[in-house]
């Protein structure tokens, strides 16, 4: 019983002695995975150039690489996770964006439109028909008023021409009527010749 109690009992001892001489070491060493490594392989012996590696050493590394990927997987799922939550608001934005922007659409459509006698029109078509019956009526203002004026040229050109003849026929008025008296003067004065020579004679 001995030779089995002895051996066994040195063996656990080695092991708990071993793993503290690797705790207290690991806290003086680089603590990334990489530095635990290279701190295994240089506590690590060679053997006809193969490494011994101590397996409390080895389980050492391995939990560490087994806690930096559980710490990866949950800051991966976390991320994961932070991104499908932002692809929705991503999402919903667009959505509402989208909204806005038809609504926007509409509101100016409306703010674009002018009802006139019952017919939509938009501004620029309404102002273009607009501006074009201004035009249209400014230019047959324009010939009218020239028209006018050419109208009230000629009026007044042909009342001066009336005024004129209105002139000469009151002229020629008064020189007749004149020589209508005198030769009504001269008239009478032959009668009252004719009239004296008839009473001489008898």
């Amino acid at each position: 019983m001995k030779r089995f109690i002895l051996p066994l009992i040195a063996a656990f001892c080695f092991a708990i002695g071993t793993q503290n001489t690797f705790a207290q070491d690991s806290t003086k060493t680089d603590p990334s995975l990489n530095g635990q490594y290279e701190f295994m392989l240089s506590k690590s012996k060679s053997l006809y150039g193969a490494k011994l590696i101590n397996p409390v050493r080895l389980s050492g590394l391995w939990k560490s690489v087994k806690d930096t990927l559980n710490t990866e997987r949950k800051q991966l799922n976390q991320a994961k996770a932070k991104i499908k939550a932002q692809q929705q608001n991503i999402t919903d934005l667009k959505a509402q964006i989208e909204g806005k922007e038809s609504s926007l659409a509409s509101s100016n459509a409306k703010v674009n439109e002018i009802n006139f006698l019952g017919m939509s029109f938009s501004k620029s078509t309404y102002n273009t028909v607009v501006w074009t019956l201004i035009i249209v009526l400014g230019l047959a203002l324009c010939f009218v008023i020239i028209r006018s004026a050419k109208h009230i040229h000629e009026a007044k050109y042909r009342s001066t021409l009336y005024q004129e003849v209105a002139d000469e026929y009151q002229a020629y008025k008064v020189k007749a009527n004149d020589k209508e008296k005198k030769l009504a003067r001269e008239l009478q004065d032959e009668r009252n010749k004719f009239e004296e020579y008839k009473s001489r004679e008898r």
